[in-house]
Parts: C-alpha cells; sequence; structure tokens
C-alpha cells in the first residue's frame, strides 16, 4: 500500500502535518494488524501534491527535497511502532515515459525534456537518501527500498548493434535509477549520456556524500513485461500495448491490451537483479490487466488470470533455487480499480470484482473472482498449492 503525501501535507509545503491525516492511516495500520497483515508501504507513489507540481515546478526544483525531507520524518515518527518495511518513490524510473506522473510535470518540448528530467531525478536520489538515513534514524529494525519498473531488454536478434542498443535501453531505464540508489553512486554509463545530451547537473556541497550513504537495504519492482528491442524499426513492428516501447517479440502472447506475457523474464529479472546487486529482492507488483465476465450464475471465472499468475509464481521458485534472495511478492492488485495506465475501470486486475464501469455506472457491489479463492489457497500454502 502507498501513503498519500497529500493526506499528510494537503499542499506539500506546510510546517505543520494535518492530523486528519495521520489518524486516519493509524486507523489503517491498526486494521491491517488486527488480521495479521504486515503493511509494506511506498512513501511517494505518484500523487505530490498538486500545489507543488503548479507553484514549484515538481521535482526539478530543489525546495522539494527540503519538503519531501519533513514528510518523511513525520511520517517515520508516526508509524515507527506500527510499519518496518517501506520503499521511497514508485517506480522511480517510470518518470523516463512518465514524467507527469513520477516527477511533477510535463515535457513541452521534446529537445528540452533532457536537463530537467535528469535535474529532477537528483533532487530525488538525494531524497531518497535522506530517507534511508532519517528511516534508520527512527525505527531502528526498520527496512527501505527502492522501488523500479522493471522490464529485461532483449536483442530482437544477435546482429551486434541490436544487441548493443538493447544493452543501453536496458542500462538506462532498468539500472540507473536502481545504481543510484542501491549502490550509492552515479554509473558510469551515464558520463556518456549526460555528455551526448548536454546535461548539467546542478548540486549541494554534499549531495554526493548523501547518496553514498543512503543506500537502501533492498530492491522492490514491478513485473508486467519485457521488452524487445532492435536498433532500427518500423512502425509496423512497434508493441502496440507494452507502454515503455519496443517491437513485438513473436515467442510471447499479450493481453487484451497487448502487454506480452512473458513469466520466463521475470525469472530472468530477478537473476539479472541479484546478480548486479546481491540485495535482497521484492517483487511488489505483477499482474493481469483483463476484461472480465459475470456469468448468469453471478460467477466469475478468470482463468485467464490464474494462469498468469501461477505461471509467474513458478518462475519465482526457479530464481529461489538459482539462488536469488526474494523476500517476497504481492499482486497487482487484490480489488478492482481504475487502470493508472489507461484510465479505465474495464482493465481489471483484481481477485476481487467491483461494478463500476468505464462511463462511471455502477453500483460498487464487490464479487470474489474465481482467482480470489485460487490466490487464498496460494498465499495460505506460501506457494506450495498453485
Amino acid at each position: 500500500m502507498s501513503i498519500a503525501w497529500t493526506r499528510i501535507f494537503s499542499h506539500g509545503d506546510e510546517l505543520e502535518a494535518n492530523e486528519e491525516g495521520l489518524a486516519f492511516y493509524d486507523r489503517v495500520f491498526d486494521e491491517l494488524h488486527k488480521h495479521g497483515i504486515e503493511p509494506l508501504v511506498t512513501i511517494s507513489h505518484y500523487e505530490m501534491p498538486l500545489h507543488l507540481v503548479k507553484e514549484y515546478g515538481g521535482w526539478r526544483n530543489r525546495q522539494v527535497v527540503t519538503f519531501f525531507e519533513r514528510y518523511v520524518k513525520v511520517i517515520f515518527n508516526r508509524y515507527k511502532d506500527k510499519v518496518k518495511y517501506w520503499m521511497t518513490f514508485n517506480e522511480i524510473n517510470s518518470g523516463l515515459v512518465m514524467p507527469i506522473q513520477g516527477l511533477g510535470f510535463s515535457i513541452e518540448k521534446e529537445e528540452d525534456k533532457y536537463q530537467p528530467t535528469f535535474q529532477a531525478y537528483h533532487h530525488q536520489f538525494v531524497s531518497s537518501a535522506l530517507a534511508v538515513k532519517a528511516c534508520h534514524e527512527i525505527i531502528p529494525n526498520s527496512k527501505i527500498g527502492c522501488m523500479i519498473l522493471f522490464a529485461p531488454v532483449y536483442a530482437f536478434d544477435c546482429n551486434p548493434e541490436n544487441v548493443m542498443y538493447a544493452l543501453q535501453e536496458e542500462q538506462l531505464f532498468n539500472y540507473y535509477c536502481a545504481d543510484v540508489q542501491v549502490q550509492g553512486e552515479y554509473p558510469s554509463f551515464m558520463k556518456r549520456y549526460f555528455k551526448e545530451h548536454n546535461i548539467e547537473l546542478e548540486m549541494h556541497d554534499g549531495d554526493l556524500d548523501i547518496i553514498k550513504e543512503g543506500t537502501v537495504d533492498y530492491i522492490g519492482f514491478s513485473y508486467y513485461m519485457s521488452r524487445t528491442e532492435k536498433k532500427v524499426k518500423t512502425d509496423e513492428e512497434a508493441s502496440q500495448g507494452n507502454i515503455i516501447g519496443g517491437i513485438r517479440n513473436p515467442f510471447l502472447k499479450a493481453s487484451d491490451w497487448g502487454w506480452e506475457i512473458d513469466p520466463e523474464g521475470l525469472r530472468i529479472s530477478l537473476n539479472k537483479l541479484y546478480d548486479r546487486y546481491k540485495k535482497p529482492l521484492f517483487v511488489v507488483e505483477n499482474g493481469l490487466g483483463a476484461y472480465d465476465n459475470i456469468e448468469e450464475d453471478g460467477t466469475i471465472n478468470d482463468h485467464y488470470r490464474i494462469d498468469y499468475l501461477r505461471e509467474h509464481i513458478k518462475a519465482m521458485g526457479e530464481a529461489i533455487e538459482d539462488g536469488v534472495e526474494l523476500m517476497g511478492y504481492t499482486s497487482w492488485g487484490c480489488i478492482d480499480m481504475v487502470s493508472m495506465s489507461t484510465g479505465e475501470f474495464s482493465k481489471r486486475y483484481g481477485f476481487i470484482y467491483v461494478d463500476k464501469h468505464d462511463d462511471g455506472s455502477g453500483t460498487l457491489e464487490r464479487k470474489k473472482k474465481k482467482s480470489f479463492f485460487w490466490y487464498k489457497d496460494v498465499i495460505t500454502t506460501n506457494g506450495d498449492k498453485l
């Protein structure tokens, strides 16, 4: 789950926190613990206060670092006895393709995107490191991680040009943000990238020391798809559904929305991340967006979702056998909600059906899908019963 920054500081730059918002999460955490549920909490999840976007320009403004540090210290002190697992920024690398969600501003002109994007990232890296330091000081037994959107990048063929292009795409999208947060320094491959795109980061004295000292305890990541790339591609080759680009992979099937389904890619991802960082991993998002139909008897037989999740859970088991240290798994998501990527309610992920539709109609009545009962057995047996 996530805490909404705006519930705690509605504008983001106030000096005093909103007690009503703090009390709301007290009730949430108390209810979770009452049912034996250990919360895993994301601090910032695509919802920075709109005031910070309009008045400060989002994360490209250095002042936001101060506001964020104030926010995290408030929630750490308030919930230090209720939450021990934290993550800083949800899918931090997604700002490369969706800056308004992750960085708090829109790109007006394509040629002007580089400097503000990577300056904003620097501010987030400093903020993440400050949050790690505060979390360890305020909640000594805590674990705090980063969270990235991970999609392994395959070269379309063995042409060395395509292999190199796939490597560069994977370095920038999958590893840049993680390298800084996990290893505590900017990766060497970014030096050339900054030079070629005329990026000069403004840093305060001590920023690099803060980043070095504030490395995360584990890596959380979302996994929905893999990505296939070639250096020169036609419009006809493009993968229609993958929000992070690429071309169609002829070996993979796709979801109703064109997201390519690749369970083996999760095993590959886990191995790549663990080989690179030697830190515990946590799959915190994984699921299938699909159309669900209610049968005449009221049941929802989402066998396709069960198949998707079963194969991905098997892939995690294989990765563990490979030697990967995997802390846990949380699916996306337990209940139907509006899809962030398309704005539709018809793109359903949940184990629980919600009677709500794209046109706004619906009673909000809830129904348990077939996957609900299947997943209940999965988590009861810790994956032994699939």
